[in-house]
């Protein structure tokens, strides 16, 4: 009998404006092993007992931008899935390996990290068994790694656009260095990049527009082109499938929308893929949960 394990990923546009809409409710009605934020918009500080775990999701883990009220990511694990490991954004020593090859400044990684942008976790698919196992190879490929992310927005300025292409182009390189050791990776939050003209409803409307550039989507063709896959168009070709909606126009009544919101998977759990799927009956954002499930 195949182990389920069931993910979920919610760009909630600040967590305490959600949970005045009833996240908590629905959040306690699922059944998902991990639940990744993005955008949280708080600091762990200003958020009351309930934010911080229940019988459920005994654990919450926060990166919150060194900026109020911006940004941040968040991930509930639910009792039975908590992480071997948990680190936020992105390892330093790692990183002065990869912006030597990328003739990148640290100051920009640290840059990335104070925005609160990434956690990543570590999951031991052998329920903890792995202790009596006697080689590392084989305990890494039983490890799955699960990247919580919101990726920047580029459309304020040139500056910000710049910002969100060297990110890309950091957590392409920062990915190949971690499939080195780690087999088996899902990737997934706000991406801020529909990726095809079938991910949003206006694309020639908005060629021009941060989000839809050909310049930032081909940065999702190199994903796939390390063999990620994106779990939903894997398992649905269909269009009109959106995730996100301007609250300007009644844009979602009409769906009028982008798809910006994935998982993406490493080539080894291509075969693991059970279900992705698009939330789009869940309210309380300007984004609708994603989901996905695998199976091991």
């Amino acid at each position: 009998m195949s182990k389920l394990i069931k993910l979920c990923s919610w760009n909630v546009n600040g967590i305490r404006a959600v949970a005045k809409k009833g996240f908590f409710e629905w959040l306690n009605a699922e059944d998902y092993d991990v639940v990744c934020l993005q955008e949280t918009k708080a600091q762990v500080e200003q958020l009351e007992h309930e934010f911080k775990g229940n019988e459920k999701y005994p654990l919450v883990h926060f990166n919150s931008a060194e900026r109020k009220g911006y940004s941040g990511v968040a991930s509930f694990f639910k009792e039975g899935f908590k992480p071997a490991q948990i680190s936020d954004g992105f390892d330093l020593g790692l990183a002065q390996k990869i912006t030597k090859k990328l003739n990148m400044e640290m100051s920009l990684i640290e840059a990335f990290n104070s925005e609160g942008r990434v956690i990543c976790s570590h999951h031991d698919l052998n329920n903890n068994s792995s202790n009596n196992l006697s080689s590392d190879n084989f305990v890494k490929e039983r490890t799955l790694v699960l990247f919580n992310i919101y990726f920047p927005n580029g459309g304020a300025n040139q500056e910000r656009y710049r910002f969100k292409l060297k990110f890309y182009d950091f957590f392409l390189e920062y990915l190949k260095a971690y499939e080195d050791e780690y087999p088996n990776i899902a990737v997934t939050g706000d991406y801020n990049t529909a990726h095809n003209a079938i991910d949003l409803a206006r694309p020639k409307d908005n060629e021009q527009t941060s989000g839809f550039i050909r310049e930032e989507r081909d940065y999702l063709d190199r994903l796939l082109a390390m063999g990620y896959i994106d779990t939903f168009r894997y398992l649905h070709p269909e269009p009109d499938n959106y995730t996100w909606w301007s609250y300007r126009t009644a844009a979602r009544k009409r769906n009028v929308g982008w798809r910006i919101d994935y998982f993406f998977v490493s080539k080894s759990l291509v075969g693991k893929v059970k279900e992705a799927e698009i939330l789009n009956q869940v309210e309380g954002s300007d984004h609708c949960p994603v989901s996905l499930v695998l199976g091991f």
